[in-house]
């Protein structure tokens, strides 16, 4: 375990060491949130660095995009070439001092590299090794996979489809997002079991099986059961309606689960009449009429502005909010009060907002964690750290094994 932290105060996985070897969203999204808990993050990079630096959009700098920043903020950086042996073999010495090891590469090019699981816990039996695939065991086994990918794979765009005709991907990298908080967790329970049993272990955790997982579980709806009682697909979420409200001057987003929020939205409608109407009188009556109802809904709500039918939602206690552009989300209130968005002032890329942790610990202080890191910035502090002698860290440089610093 090290004692370094991001803050260098106490935290929930404050002496905890990740050794991070993954790139773009899923593995760095996973280990940022590792290092927001005090986690020491050693991210490894190619010479070329993470992908996500380059092709996230504009920054003063190049190779340092929002997204980048936003993803491995609270990490140090170390450019090591794994496809020399002396790369690999500082690689191992940093395996032998962590708790967690991330990995995202496709099995055959971790058993190239000798990087497979077997060879990390011969260095470490305490290791906790988290491989991110695209795919388990299977015919896709050896498949490359990205977020869209596995969206497509996994009947994310065919909701689309089926609510509008047109497949389409989420213009969210939820696939990558999704995998990557179950990959931490998978990480924190294997950690968890570590300290009954002292055992490390391989936490193998598949991109595709897990998003086909959640939708099959959201979606398989009547054809859950055997013969089906119907298709696939909820039809409450994928109707076309089942979306934000279009008022008099804008949208209102408003969601009624229960029949007290659905009474009290017909009354608010003006359509009381609706509460004893047999389509729409139960919560199965609604789902089983859903096209009906939204209609309606759609035909009272156009007749008032947003604010006034914020107004009248807050007064009925119906779940409802003000719809959001990604511009007016950075404004909204909420947003502001909540100070989930802070600027900062990085070292290089001068003042940036940052983002918060959202989630609250009572035991946790609110330091903020280091900024992310220029590519390999760090290198030459992880190798001493690991018993490198300064001659030894000129030698590994001047192999080409390990990268320069861009600090």
């Amino acid at each position: 375990m090290s004692d370094h932290s991001a803050s260098g105060a106490r935290r929930a996985l404050s002496g905890i060491r990740v050794l991070d070897l993954t790139s773009a969203v899923v593995g760095p999204y996973a280990a940022k949130i590792m290092a927001d808990h005090g986690a020491d993050v050693i991210k490894v990079e190619a010479a070329d660095g993470d992908v996500i630096r380059w092709i996230a959009g504009p920054s003063p700098t190049p190779g340092m995009s929002g997204k980048f920043l936003h993803l491995n903020r609270g990490k140090r950086s170390i450019v090591l070439d794994l496809k020399q042996p002396r790369g690999r073999e500082a690689v191992m010495r940093l395996v032998a001092r962590a708790d967690v090891l991330l990995i995202n590469m496709r099995p055959q090019a971790v058993e190239r590299l000798g990087l497979d699981y077997d060879s990390a816990a011969r260095a470490n039996p305490r290791l906790v090794y988290c491989a991110m695939v695209g795919f388990g065991p299977g015919p896709y086994r050896d498949t490359p996979a990205y977020d869209s990918i596995i969206q497509g794979g996994a009947g994310v765009a065919a909701l689309s489809e089926m609510a509008t005709g047109q497949p389409r991907y989420v213009p969210y990298v939820v696939a990558d997002r999704t995998v990557g908080l179950m990959a931490l967790n998978a990480v924190m329970m294997a950690l968890f079991q570590r300290e009954r049993t002292g055992a490390g272990q391989c936490v193998e955790v598949p991109m595709f099986e897990n998003m086909a997982a959640l939708m099959l579980s959201e979606h398989l709806y009547g054809a859950t059961f055997e013969p089906p009682l119907s298709p696939p697909g909820d039809l409450r979420l994928i109707d076309p309606q089942a979306s934000p409200v279009k008022t008099a001057d804008g949208y209102v987003c408003l969601t009624t689960n229960t029949d007290a929020q659905a009474f009290a939205l017909m009354r608010v409608m003006g359509h009381p009449e609706m509460q004893t109407d047999p389509r729409f009188n139960t919560k199965q009556a609604r789902a089983a009429h859903s096209r009906e109802y939204f209609s309606i809904r759609a035909e009272a709500i156009a007749r008032r502005t947003t604010a006034e039918w914020l107004a009248l939602l807050k007064e009925a206690d119906i779940p409802a909010m003000p719809y959001n552009t990604l511009d007016s989300l950075r404004t909204d209130p909420h947003i502001v009060a909540s100070g989930l968005l802070r600027e900062v002032e990085h070292p290089t890329e001068g003042k940036m907002w940052d983002l918060a942790d959202p989630t609250r610990m009572s035991g946790r202080d609110d330091v903020p964690s280091r900024p992310a890191p220029k590519l390999g910035e760090h290198g030459a502090e992880i190798l001493a750290e690991a018993g490198y002698s300064a001659e030894e860290i000129e030698a590994l440089a001047g192999s080409g094994a390990l990268g320069p610093s861009s600090a």
